[in-house]
């Protein structure tokens, strides 16, 4: 009787380790596909405008390409906008340059913990998705409406009625979801951009210093 006794808590002990190595290798599963999903990409807007490798909103089809990467917090940003946005939105107008746009967010630490920079960033691609020819005029406004650093930002219901005054289909949901969060992380991460704004000229990163003369010779 001892004996069997013995061999039934042997066997009981087995099976309590082997539970909790089926629970440890099922956490652990956990663990992975959860920092994979934290990891991942996002989902990348389905719109005629938008380079989903890139992040890029593509307007004009001129030979020479240049690539602004802006956050829409970043004051001087909204400079750069003033001094040469509208030069260079008539020009991808005319077909004279391709215009990429690439709004990322490096500057959520300045909006009070309301991600505003990403929030914004991902409003684009909303308007971008469910009506492209509203997209620029979007873009402009955001920086006409840009809210000063270590502001909260705009509210989602603000940037809806942004996009709404643009012209756009309703995309308060795709906002207030944040469905193109992740796919805006993603894009910063992927271009290592450490300041805004940033330009490249045929896939060469210029100096800020060297803008108005490249600009200068490319718009006339």
């Amino acid at each position: 009787m001892a004996a069997a006794a013995k061999s039934n808590t042997n066997w009981f002990a087995v099976g309590i380790s082997i539970a909790v190595v089926v629970v440890l290798v099922v956490l652990g599963g956990l663990v992975v596909f959860l920092n994979n999903q934290a990891s991942a990409p996002g989902t990348a807007p389905d719109s005629a405008i938008v380079n989903e490798e890139t992040g890029a909103l593509s307007f004009g089809e001129g030979d020479t390409e240049i690539d602004t990467f802006f956050d829409f917090m970043c004051p001087i940003c909204g400079d750069f906008e003033d001094a040469y946005g509208e030069q260079l939105q008539e020009a991808a107008a005319d077909d004279k340059i391709t215009l990429n746009l690439h709004p990322i967010s490096i500057l959520d630490r300045y909006s009070q913990n309301t991600e505003y920079s990403t929030r914004a960033a991902a409003a684009v691609y909303c308007v971008a998705a469910e009506s492209p020819e509203a997209t620029m005029d979007y873009f402009n406004l955001l920086f006409e409406n840009q809210p000063a650093e270590n502001s909260t930002g705009l509210t989602d219901d603000e940037l809806a009625a942004l996009a709404e005054q643009a012209g756009a289909a309703d995309v308060s949901e795709c906002i207030a979801d944040g469905t193109y969060k992740r796919f805006v992380t993603s894009q910063t991460k992927q271009h290592d951009i450490a300041g805004t704004p940033t330009v490249e000229i045929d896939g060469e990163r210029i100096d800020n210093s060297e803008i108005a003369t490249r600009f200068a010779e490319i718009l006339g």
